[in-house]
């Protein structure tokens, strides 16, 4: 078996090399652990350390494209690169390398398709309260988009099997771990968490510019997860209440309008009248996006399958000329 450690890198110069010291070339249950870093438009000399540091294959960017894409062009490269299991970490070393036979270790075991590591993130002291209380709604709203019980969701520490990650998309250009692990659990995926340690902090995060872009970010990163990912559920709690608002204003007038008062309250009916039909054109957009959202897994599930074949195709080559 093949193991494929991936690191999106952008303009990590200062911390690649203690990254990659500190990466195995030796993990249990594995013949060989091959080292892939993905240049994301770094303007760095980070890929020339990389490679001094002695990583065996580089992908890149030709300019920035976000994290999400990053780790989406990894998946695709480890994969083409024949990996059976991959493992992502980050480029400025804040997961402890020694716990990579750990969270690869149920993939392995064939007990999990999808492991993340869970950081101590309470103990963690470089982490502010705000960050720390985003950190875990952010989970939360995980859990409940897909079903799964992954304490510490915006991990980066992972390891994924190869026909996970060829199920795996993104559509969010901010970040990838909430969505792929709902999309873990929404595919029935066997998907699992182990706790992981953490180095001491090396830089700031990438992620977090500001505690208010951070908590911005964030709040339309769940928002759209929800959009996507349970759209009929969105779009009929938010028709749910604007009826609801429009009825209560309905009721208001006719109660003024039976007591001999209506009069007064005309722009009531007006507003009833307006709340009730967005209301009612909202549940219709709801079930429109169910049927989209339907078309989207019908879509993937393809794709998975055009992989697979692929995949097969290329492994039968391998067999024939070996023969």
């Amino acid at each position: 078996m093949k193991l494929i450690i991936q690191i999106p890198c952008l303009n990590e110069a200062e911390t690649i090399d203690i990254t990659l010291k500190a990466l195995p070339r030796e993990v249990e249950g594995f013949d060989s652990v091959e080292w892939l870093i993905i240049d994301d438009g770094s303007t760095d000399n980070t890929v020339e350390i990389a490679r001094a540091n002695g990583v065996d294959h580089v992908v890149s960017h030709l300019h920035n494209r976000g994290l999400a894409h990053g780790f989406l062009t990894g998946l695709n490269a480890c994969i083409a690169l024949g990996a059976d299991v991959i493992v992502n970490t980050d480029a400025d070393n804040q997961y402890c390398a020694d716990d990579i036979s750990i969270i690869t270790k149920p993939v392995v075991e064939k007990k999990a398709d999808y492991v993340i590591g869970a950081r101590p993130i309470s103990d963690i002291e470089h982490f502010s309260p705000i960050k720390k209380m985003l950190q875990k709604l952010g989970s939360w709203v995980v859990r409940c988009a897909s079903n799964t019980d992954i304490p510490d969701a915006p991990s980066g520490f992972r390891a994924i099997s190869r026909d996970a990650a060829m199920r795996m998309n993104v559509f969010n250009s901010y970040t990838y771990t909430l969505e792929t692990i709902i999309q873990a659990g929404q595919k029935n995926m066997a998907i699992t968490s182990v706790p992981v340690r953490v180095n001491e902090d090396l830089r700031p995060s990438r992620l977090v510019s500001s505690i208010p872009a951070y908590i911005q970010r964030s709040i339309f990163t769940i928002v759209r997860i929800f959009a996507i990912y349970k759209p009929f559920q969105f779009f009929m709690s938010m028709a749910a209440i604007i009826f609801s608002l429009g009825l209560l204003i309905g009721l208001r007038f006719l109660y003024y309008f039976i007591t001999g008062d209506g009069n007064g309250h005309i722009q009531s009916v007006i507003l009833s009248g307006v709340l009730l039909g967005m209301g009612l054109q909202t549940g219709l957009i709801a079930f429109v996006a169910d049927l989209i959202g339907s078309n989207r897994k019908l879509l993937e599930q393809i794709q998975f399958i055009q992989r697979k074949q692929g995949d097969l195709a290329a492994n039968s080559s391998d067999t024939d000329a070996d023969q």
